[in-house]
C-alpha cells in the first residue's frame, strides 16, 4: 500500500523527502521526547521555570563495586518554561536571534540528559524548543555532546541534582545545594592595609578522586574601604596528606577587565603549601571538612 501510495504522488512526495531529510536531525530529536507522566517543578524566577520527569530517570551504565552497583550514566527529561525575557536570553545563546526575531515565538523547551555523578557532568542528547500551541519550532540531536561540569553558576544545577538524587533514591544532592552551610569559609586572611580576601568552598562539589579532594571554591578580596576588587572562582585539586594543590580551572574578575578565563595560564602543576604560611590554614580547614563528611566526599565512589 505504501508503495502504490509513494508512486501515485510522484515528484511531489520526493520534493518533500528531500526537503524532510535536511530536517532528520530535528525530527529525530522530537520524536524522542518522551510521554512524560507528570513534570515536577523545580524552581522558577523571573525568566525561567524548570521542571523535570522523574518516570524518565533511566540509569544506563553503572560500575560493580564492594557496595554494590554504582551508577555512572543517567539519563533524564527535563523541561524548561520561559517568560519573553528568558526566551530573549535563550535565543541569543543559541545563535537563533535571525531565525526567531520574536522570543515569544519561544514557549518551553524540553531535553534528554546524560549525567555522570562521578564527575559532575551533564551532556545535553537532544533538544526541543516549542511554541505555545506544542509545535516544534527548532530541535537538535547530538551524537556526540560536549560534557559540561555542573557548579553553582550553572543554569542545570537543578536538573542535576535532581536526577541523581532520583537514581540513588536519596535527597542529598538537592539538600547540600539548598543548604545554608552549602559554602563553608576555608581561608580568611586581612594584610597590614587592610585587604581582606575571603575564600569559601563548595561544599555541594566536593568528592574525594585518591588522594585528592575536587572542589569548586569563591574567593573575593576587598580593600580596606570593603569595596571588592577581585573575584575568583576556581576548580580545585588538593592532595590533602601531601599538603599540596593546582588550580583545574577557573575565572577571575576585576572591575576593569571584568571576567576572564584563567585556562590558558594554567600549567596544571602541583605545588606545595608551606606548613608556616597563613594559606596552610585552607588545608587544615579541608582535612577537617573531609574528616566530619567522610561519606558526602566519598559518595559515588568506584572504590
Amino acid at each position: 500500500m505504501d508503495k502504490r501510495i509513494i508512486h501515485c504522488l510522484g515528484l511531489g512526495v520526493l520534493a518533500f523527502c528531500l526537503w524532510a531529510g535536511q530536517l532528520s536531525t530535528a525530527a529525530a530529536a522530537a520524536s524522542a521526547q518522551p510521554e512524560a507522566s507528570g513534570w515536577y517543578w523545580l524552581s522558577s524566577d523571573d525568566n525561567y521555570s524548570k521542571y523535570f520527569d522523574p518516570e524518565s530517570v533511566v540509569v544506563t551504565n553503572s560500575v560493580s563495586t564492594a557496595h554494590g552497583q554504582v551508577p555512572t550514566e543517567i539519563q533524564v527529561w527535563t523541561k524548561t518554561a520561559y517568560s519573553y525575557g528568558g526566551a530573549k536570553e535563550t535565543l541569543a545563546a543559541y545563535g537563533l536571534t535571525k531565525s526567531f526575531p520574536d522570543p515569544a515565538k519561544l514557549s518551553y523547551s524540553m531535553a534528554q540528559l546524560l549525567i555522570k555523578p562521578q564527575y559532575r557532568t551533564v551532556q545535553y542528547m537532544a533538544e526541543n524548543f516549542y511554541d505555545a500551541q506544542g509545535g516544534v519550532i527548532w530541535s537538535k540531536a547530538d551524537p556526540e555532546p560536549k560534557e559540561k561540569e555542573i557548579n553553582s553558576q550553572q543554569f542545570d544545577e537543578s536538573f542535576y541534582t535532581a536526577a541523581v538524587d532520583q537514581a540513588f533514591h536519596q535527597n542529598d544532592e538537592t539538600e547540600r545545594a539548598k543548604a545554608a552551610d552549602r559554602w563553608t569559609t576555608i581561608f580568611d586572611v586581612t594584610t597590614p592595609e587592610g585587604a581582606r580576601t575571603h575564600t569559601t568552598a563548595d561544599t555541594s562539589t566536593m568528592r574525594m578522586r585518591g588522594d585528592n579532594l575536587i572542589f569548586w571554591e569563591w574567593q573575593e578580596t576587598k580593600d580596606s574601604n570593603g569595596k571588592v576588587v577581585e573575584i575568583k572562582f576556581l576548580k580545585m585539586a588538593v592532595n590533602l596528606p601531601q599538603a599540596t594543590e593546582k588550580v583545574v580551572s577557573g575565572k577571575y574578575w576585576t572591575a576593569q577587565s571584568g571576567w576572564q578565563s584563567l585556562d590558558d595560564s594554567l600549567d596544571g602543576q602541583y605545588r606545595m603549601v608551606n606548613k608556616t604560611s597563613n594559606e596552610y590554614k585552607t588545608i587544615t580547614a579541608l582535612r577537617q571538612y573531609v574528616e566530619a563528611n567522610y561519606k558526602w566526599v566519598h559518595r559515588y565512589g568506584l572504590e
